[in-house]
């Protein structure tokens, strides 16, 4: 059995205590194999209610707290996680599942699929359903947008996100889908140049991992039109895509006939 990237995962069955390092994962897992998970990071916040050892942040996370669990499997992302710490741990014989940086809904959904089937054997009513909400071709383009999602200094959604790609299904064009850098981070001028000459007419503001509110983020685009997003629903990968479609849309301040 491998991971997406393509390294082995010496599963000796089911494994009965994870650990899992990405959000979105952990909500999956939570809902898909209710008791499996026995750590996850302090951003592990949904499903809500969750209890289970804390073990740091995605990025730096207290390896020590992880091997306490006793896990017989970790599950980390291969653009949250370091390859570092993976490697630390399958240096101790901890085996690790990785998932890639899916580039797009249909990819993401995959890489799940491939998870909880391979690892845990269960195919979760949620993964088909949202599979069948996100399938098809995009709808026509009816807004082109700057997406931040920091500030000090301003870093962009850039090109081959999860986060485009969900844009793009919405009918809604990133303004820095062509950029070459993944996460670009232009001035402001820049940004409020391409507004000014109407090359980008929406302001797309979620809040997190920038909390980005009505009072912290518009008053830098003065004039433009905002709209303010969930940021689970727009960048997590799981059971939150499932009636995202909806919520986006009406964030977006899109109507029904536009898509």
């Amino acid at each position: 059995m491998a991971d997406d990237l393509g390294e082995p995962v010496g599963l000796a069955g089911a494994p009965e205590r994870v650990v899992s390092l990405v959000p979105s994962i952990t909500e999956a897992v939570a809902l898909s194999v209710p008791g499996v998970l026995a750590g996850a990071t302090d951003y592990c916040i949904h499903p809500a209610g969750l209890d289970v050892a804390r073990v740091g942040g995605s990025k730096y996370p207290d390896l020590d707290a992880a091997r306490a669990t006793r896990p017989d499997l970790v599950l980390a992302n291969a653009e949250e996680n370091r390859p570092e710490d993976v490697a630390a741990l399958r240096a101790e014989g901890i085996p690790v599942w990785v998932t890639e940086a899916a580039a797009t809904v249909p990819v993401g959904l995959r890489s799940m699929r491939k998870l909880l089937t391979g690892a845990f054997g269960v195919d979760p009513g949620w993964l088909a359903a949202a599979e069948r909400e996100w399938a098809g071709p995009p709808p026509r383009v009816w807004a082109t947008a700057i997406v931040p999602v920091w500030r000090r200094p301003w870093v962009l959604v850039g090109r081959d996100t999860f986060a485009g790609d969900v844009l793009g299904r919405l009918g809604v064009a990133n303004a820095y889908a062509g950029h070459a850098d993944r996460y670009p981070r232009p001035p402001l001028a820049e940004l409020t140049a391409l507004l000014e000459a109407r090359r980008a007419d929406l302001v797309a503001l979620p809040d997190e991992p920038y909390p980005f509110h009505p009072g912290d983020g518009p008053e830098a685009f003065p004039g433009a039109r905002c709209a303010f997003l969930d940021g689970r629903l727009l960048t997590w990968c799981g059971p939150s895509l499932v009636g995202a479609r909806a919520k986006l849309l009406a964030q977006l301040g899109a109507s029904s006939a536009r898509t």
